[in-house]
């Protein structure tokens, strides 16, 4: 394995392009693909370019939140204190990577959002602690944890089907989440993979020379330097922990709220609030918080220039047929038996091009729920198949990598090599929970 996991590393750090170049690339090849694949004319390609580029700015402002107000919340006191506990538990390389990869699974099965930045700054704080821990195993370990979220408690997929009046419900009627996230096959595909995926990382510990470590200083967050002296009334609110408590409370109160009407309702916007007014409360003061943002928003910049030619790409994709003739020919040579299987292999081609797994269930749906009605596959697990191929393909695919490497400071060829192996054992494992369960 660590033969195997030197020459991935390799190749990715010879031929991987930074992922800009990346999504670049994946706008030429989708261009070219929808104007020899559709009955699409290469002005047909740009328009649905254009109408499409800026479809995901809420969703691109809700990952800078994700990503700012995490990195806010991790840079306070009080969370570092809590981070330093957590990461106190791990006691040698080993046992540090085994431990991120289980706290981001569990995080990200909770909500992926939450997962997503915890599992990358308890990573981070580890790194800080335990001496000759490989840096690039320990964030590919964090982001791993991903893997597991379309099955999880904030699923999209699943949690739209098991809504009344979601866009399908005519066709398919209301599915609850027994038949999805809580179903025996899924259950069994998640625990292999908390299982499993850990084990994966540790085995792919380098050699001693082949380690890269980072020094712990370059981890260190900026220390704010305290106003002295007579403050002017402008300074004394700019210091004031009042402020602060007050409008943390605004929001506590509105979570509280929130969660004793709806339930365990924990949305993105509401990852976002929680991570805001934490953030607020943890730091003190207004000065301290907005040095934290000032600092956090640093790393935002890969998001705020990609996620536009994502939305792009899900333009021409989905304007274009694109995406339906993908799906279309594995459904082709599927059977009442294979069905999920190669649903589940579609949804995962599909993901590199959609990487939104609302954006997916709205593409290939209308297609495999009408192939699943005729060969006589359930709704609910041709659902999940889509769901877990949304799932699968992001371990290589540096679209939701963007968060995680921003706060850890490193590439995504630094990663991929590792990732590329939880590519490998997930398929497996969800194939194998997809056809025999």
């Amino acid at each position: 394995m660590k033969t195997l996991t030197r020459f991935s590393n390799t190749i990715m750090e010879r031929y991987l392009p930074d992922p800009y170049i990346f999504v670049a690339i994946l706008t030429l090849l989708v261009f070219l693909m929808g104007i020899g694949l559709t009955d699409s004319s290469p002005l047909d390609m740009v328009v649905y370019w254009g109408d499409g580029f800026w479809g995901l700015l809420a969703f691109t402002m809700q990952m800078v939140v994700v990503l700012v107000a995490g990195h806010v919340l991790a840079s306070s006191p009080v969370f570092k204190k809590l981070l330093s506990m957590m990461a106190r538990g791990a006691k040698s390389p080993g046992s540090a990577i085994l431990l991120v990869s289980f706290v981001s699974l569990i995080a990200c099965w909770i909500n992926w959002g939450f997962g997503l930045v915890i599992g990358a700054l308890f990573a981070k704080e580890i790194a800080r602690q335990v001496p000759g821990v490989d840096y690039r195993l320990l964030i590919a370990s964090a982001y791993s944890g991903f893997i597991i979220w379309h099955g999880g408690l904030a699923g999209s997929i699943p949690l739209s089907i098991a809504t009344d009046g979601h866009p399908f419900a005519e066709q398919m009627g209301v599915i609850p989440t027994s038949e999805t996230i809580f179903s025996t096959y899924n259950l069994i595909i998640v625990a292999l993979l908390i299982i499993t995926v850990p084990l994966l990382n540790r085995w792919m510990m380098p050699k001693k020379e082949d380690t890269f470590v980072v020094d712990p200083a370059l981890l260190e967050e900026p220390v704010e330097v305290e106003e002295t002296g007579d403050l002017t009334p402008a300074s004394k609110m700019e210091n004031s922990y009042v402020l602060s408590i007050l409008i943390g409370a605004l929001g506590l109160v509105y979570l509280g709220y929130h969660f004793a009407t709806k339930g365990f309702d924990l949305n993105i916007n509401i990852v976002n609030l929680i991570f805001v007014m934490l953030g607020i409360i943890f730091h003190g003061t207004p000065k301290r918080f907005l040095a934290a943002v000032a600092n956090a928003v640093k790393t935002a910049g890969g998001i705020i220039v990609q996620f536009p030619f994502y939305a792009g790409i899900m333009g021409m994709m989905v304007a274009s047929g694109l995406a339906g003739v993908m799906s279309e020919a594995f459904v082709s040579i599927s059977n009442e038996h294979t069905f999920p299987l190669f649903t589940f292999y579609a949804a995962g081609i599909v993901n590199f091009f959609v990487p939104s797994g609302g954006g997916q269930w709205a593409v290939q749906a209308p297609i495999m729920l009408d192939a699943a009605n005729a060969l006589g596959v359930s709704y609910s697990k041709t659902a999940m198949a889509i769901a877990w191929g949304d799932a699968w393909t992001n371990m290589i695919q540096p679209f939701w990598a963007l968060p995680a490497l921003a706060i850890a400071g490193l590439r995504a060829k630094d990663i991929m090599g590792y990732c590329v192996f939880v590519l490998i054992l997930s398929g497996i494992v969800i194939s194998i929970g997809l056809f025999f369960f």
